[in-house]
């Protein structure tokens, strides 16, 4: 196992000098630049756009550009972003809390919701409840993710209101009927406007749409995974030799079924753990969250390629290394998986 590791790990080198030189050549390829904001000014001319662009490196061929970039990565100077000037490592350190705080917790809750109803799913096949749930697994996936996110916030922050009205005190008439009434959920940001420091309450509260929306499709390919291979697994002979020995039902489902089913669903749950250091692109962008997936889509609307380079190249470190975790899991869930 061990050579099998380092083997990978050595070819991972490569890999991500060619996924930098691809996306490198991709961003310089994409039209504007961080200059494009200052083209819009009519008191700027031609020759102060070209000083600024030789000021920031832009007027050199890609691949000179490219070599700059890579001989600063190697020495661990990720560069400053062309458009704050800000250092790439301080704008990241900045947004990724942010991105953690909300994507754990939408990931907790999406396998606090799928394991459990997957597993029922599969040992009630065909049954009224699997119906349902098959028709909202499907729903769940097939929605686009940023029209739900529009319908929570008409639904929760601008037709639905806080009960508690500060003229006629509580009454559950106001969720839908007050005039002094404040919404009932926040549509956007972490926090109240003007408040630095939120309370534990308020981030919650302003938590609650993004992770329904992250969870809610999150939760609709996981349960559907857990629930096929939940299927093949409790008709296998090993589970019926348990319960033909008197083993307790929950024991031979929790203890051995699931975690025999739950292998390949490794897979997919290491290719989704990057993303919980890159953010979600749509929910971020809606609800105004400020991490790292708005980070990235603010960056390649202003071609901010040190920035975006930076992002691209956590992410790429990260899936690889998921992807070798989830090969190692396999190893220690499955005995008959070796690698020489």
């Amino acid at each position: 196992m061990s050579t099998y590791i380092i083997r990978r790990l050595i070819y991972a080198v490569p890999l991500l000098i060619v996924i930098s030189m691809i996306v490198f050549g991709m961003i310089s390829l994409a039209p504007g630049g961080p200059t494009a904001g200052f083209e819009e000014n009519p008191n700027l001319t031609a020759a102060d756009i070209a000083r600024l662009e030789a000021q920031m490196g832009l007027d050199k061929p890609v691949h000179e550009r490219y070599l700059a970039w890579a001989g600063l990565m190697i020495q661990g100077d990720w560069g400053h972003s062309n458009v704050s000037k800000r250092p790439v490592l301080t704008e990241i350190g900045e947004r990724l809390p942010n991105t953690l705080q909300l994507m754990l917790v939408a990931y907790v809750v999406t396998l606090a919701i799928a394991i459990p109803i997957g597993i029922f799913s599969a040992l009630r096949q065909y049954s009224f409840f699997d119906h349902i749930v098959t028709f909202f697994a499907f729903v769940g996936q097939a929605i686009p993710i940023f029209w739900f996110g529009l319908i929570l916030i008409i639904v929760f922050n601008v037709w639905l209101k806080n009960p508690f009205s500060p003229s006629t005190g509580f009454a559950w008439s106001n969720l839908w009927d007050c005039v002094d009434c404040s919404p009932l959920m926040p549509g956007g940001g972490m926090a109240p406007f003007g408040i630095e420091e939120p309370t534990i309450g308020q981030r919650i509260q302003h938590m609650v749409l993004p992770v329904i929306m992250l969870a809610l499709f999150g939760a609709g390919t996981y349960t559907r995974y857990i629930r096929g291979q939940m299927l093949e697994v409790i008709h296998l002979d090993y589970v019926r030799t348990a319960r033909a020995k008197g083993l307790n039902e929950q024991v031979i489902i929790w203890r051995h079924a699931l975690k025999n089913a739950i292998t390949p669903v490794i897979t997919i749950m290491a290719l989704e753990l990057p993303a919980l250091f890159a953010g979600a692109l749509f929910t971020e962008t809606i609800f105004s969250w400020p991490g790292m997936g708005r980070l990235f889509y603010n960056s390649a609307q202003r071609v901010d390629y040190p920035l975006l380079m930076g992002i691209v190249m956590i992410n790429a470190v990260l899936i690889i290394s998921f992807n070798l975790l989830a090969d190692v899991m396999y190893a220690y869930l499955d005995p008959r998986v070796r690698y020489n």
